[in-house]
């Protein structure tokens, strides 16, 4: 594997080691808590990111078909920390394996999806795999921020 995409993984772990971090400890009850309208648990912020995670270098970069339900993501629930760790680990394995397989060349390599928001979905929008590494990367970051937020908020609500 080329020293780009072993750090691509080496970053990545360390995202979801704090994403572990975040969930250390915690029963059910807290990992389904919404601390309030419009926010997510954990739970589902860590099925959510793992099933972007998984879409974007998998269906995007790899054109490894994942059959993602995006909406689902949002309605986990009752999943335990055991459970949930194990999700990032299988990620993170699909990543790199997935990975392992590119070329600094590929980072260039052209991808059409279907196009987002309200357009019609027969329009495509056209990415690189570079993109789709990058945005999987900062929407696992962004996310984590998020999960750390709710952990302290949790931590607050129980003392």
């Amino acid at each position: 594997m080329h020293r780009f995409f072993e750090d691509y993984v080496d970053r990545l772990t360390s995202l979801h080691n704090d994403y572990k971090k975040a969930i250390d400890g915690l029963n059910v009850e807290a990992l389904d808590w919404v601390p309030g309208a419009e926010m997510n648990s954990l739970c589902v912020m860590i099925v959510h990111m793992t099933a972007v995670e998984r879409y974007l270098v998998g269906d995007m970069a790899a054109h490894i078909n994942s059959n993602r339900v995006r909406v689902a993501e949002f309605q986990a629930k009752g999943l335990d920390e055991a459970t949930l760790t194990k999700r990032m680990d299988d990620a993170l394995a699909f990543v790199k394996d997935t990975v392992t397989n590119f070329t600094l060349e590929d980072l260039t390599a052209v991808r059409e999806i279907p196009a987002g928001g309200n357009r019609p979905a027969t329009l495509l929008e056209t990415l690189t795999v570079g993109w789709a590494l990058e945005h999987a990367l900062s929407h696992t970051a962004l996310h984590l921020g998020h999960a750390q937020i709710t952990r302290q908020l949790w931590d607050q609500h129980k003392s």
